[in-house]
């Protein structure tokens, strides 16, 4: 008798402690949720196509259209329309950097770029292609036809390239 009521008292215990864990583990989320960083308030925007709204960029030979996603997400987020300018030339478009980024997304409208992308090697994407560029990922543009857009989402809006040739 003294063995079943040892073990009926062991049997409550281990209940006990995992009735306990379930109830840490239900308010684990909140507190995750409190300690992360609080999230800037956005608002609607909206950007129509506008030839003359392509800008000078980082490089000569891109042009951006800034879609205005920075100023309403409070710079969480960058989304632009990179225009290449013809003519590709590869002495000037490859060079070896990164993105000092969290997140960076490109997605093909028209056209094709190809390019080197650590671990990857050279890959040509084309209209309709979409990869995602995994932070500080050393790459760089190979070729790009004349005709070359792409939508680039990145995460932070203000983030730093680094050249590496």
């Amino acid at each position: 008798m003294a063995k079943t009521k040892a073990k009926s008292r062991t049997t409550r215990r281990a209940t006990t402690r995992s009735a306990a864990r379930r109830k840490t583990a239900a308010r684990s989320p909140a507190r995750a949720k409190s300690k992360a960083r609080p999230r800037a308030k956005q608002r609607f925007t909206v950007s129509h196509h506008n030839e003359a709204d392509f800008d000078a960029g980082l490089r000569r030979y891109a042009k951006y259209r800034d879609l205005g996603i920075s100023a309403a997400t409070n710079g969480l987020v960058q989304a632009h329309v990179v225009q290449f300018v013809p003519p590709c030339l590869a002495e000037e478009v490859s060079k070896l950097h990164y993105h000092d980024v969290e997140f960076q997304m490109v997605y093909v409208l028209k056209g094709s770029i190809t390019t080197d992308l650590e671990g990857q090697g050279p890959i040509t994407m084309r209209e309709g292609s979409c990869w995602i560029q995994p932070p500080r990922v050393k790459h760089k543009v190979i070729d790009y036809s004349d005709d070359c857009q792409a939508l680039e989402i990145v995460l932070p809006a203000d983030f730093k390239t680094v050249e590496l040739e």
